[in-house]
């Protein structure tokens, strides 16, 4: 029997929860420290220990970088006791490091899980990104249109004004030109200072988070495990790779893509079924993050299933070590 013909996702899916809860706990000792890299490292170090006593045969198909630059949980490593279904990983141990280090809201750790072969190999690279949430018609709104556009078209589909759609975008320089016309619609802008996949996940949830949708460029990664959660929730991402210089495409190259300009669709990102976690870091509008109740440690993490569009949420309660 094929590797992706026994992806046992149900009884991998607490395991996969015990994976983000272990990089949250261990980063949290260092929220509000300082120390970016400090607090990745100590997601990473216990997210790889409890990736390993998975029975899975695991590649990390997107991880903290390329094998040269990353000496744990890097693109390609192998993961898992060799035991059990051969799967794809994505992940970051620590998506918000700046989050954690100033102690603001929406740090997360995040993995995801498919059958071997189910995940893009997304290189290193920025990634323009557009994501609405579930109950529009497919390709309602897309990268080829204006930002203007997208939101005149999902204005009409939700049956609003322009200026009741709010879109979600990542403070940074390289937006402004895009916040500027977004603004000109009359529709509302969340800007966020870091955490993406977070940013994709409020689509998912607009009735809670007030967001309709997600524009702009970041991590081609995250647009990855983005599309895994919504995957999972239900609604709608695409993506195109952004290249800067040759070593940029030349990265591209290398993780066997060849069409440089092709728009991904979630289902195209993520071919088959799934399962995501994540857990709360600092506290967010996704999950609430971790919080030393004495002398307790507590966490909440979102477990899905895209198979049957499961979605749980775990309160987990250990003792502060």
């Amino acid at each position: 029997m094929a590797d992706n013909e026994i992806f046992a996702d149900r009884m991998l899916s607490l395991g996969l929860a015990r994976v983000s809860e272990a990089a949250a706990i261990a980063s949290a000792k260092l929220i509000g420290m300082g120390d970016e890299k400090a607090a990745d490292q100590a997601a990473v170090d216990a997210m790889r220990t409890q990736l390993n006593l998975l029975d899975i045969k695991g590649v990390v198909v997107i991880g903290e970088g390329e094998r040269d630059e990353a000496p744990m949980l890097y693109i390609g490593e192998e993961v898992g006791s060799g035991n059990g279904p051969g799967v794809d990983i994505a992940l970051d141990p620590l998506e918000g490091t700046t989050l954690t280090a100033k102690d603001m809201p929406n740090a997360l750790a995040v993995i995801a899980m498919g059958p071997r072969g189910s995940m893009l190999h997304a290189p290193d690279v920025y990634m323009d990104k557009l994501a609405i949430g579930p109950g529009y018609a497919e390709g309602v709104v897309d990268l080829d249109m204006t930002p203007t556009e997208r939101i005149q078209a999902l204005a009409k589909a939700k049956g609003t004004s322009l200026s009741d759609i709010t879109c979600c975008v990542l403070e940074r320089p390289r937006h402004e030109e895009l916040i500027r016309e977004i603004r000109a619609t009359g529709a509302r802008i969340r800007l966020i200072t870091d955490g993406d996949v977070a940013g994709v996940i409020h689509c998912a949830e607009a009735a809670k988070t007030g967001i309709d949708m997600y524009m702009g460029s970041g991590g081609a990664p995250e647009g990855v495990l983005a599309a895994s959660a919504l995957k999972c929730m239900g609604g709608q991402i695409q993506g195109r790779l952004l290249f800067r210089n040759d070593d940029e495409r030349g990265r591209a190259a290398k993780a066997g893509i060849t069409d440089l300009d092709k728009i991904y669709s979630r289902d195209e990102m993520v071919t088959q079924d799934v399962i995501f976690a994540a857990t709360g870091v600092t506290n967010g509008s996704v999950v609430s993050g971790a919080r030393r109740d004495g002398e307790y440690l507590e966490t909440e993490t979102i477990l899905m299933r895209s198979k049957t569009g499961s979605v749980r949420r775990l309160f987990y309660r250990q003792r502060n070590q």
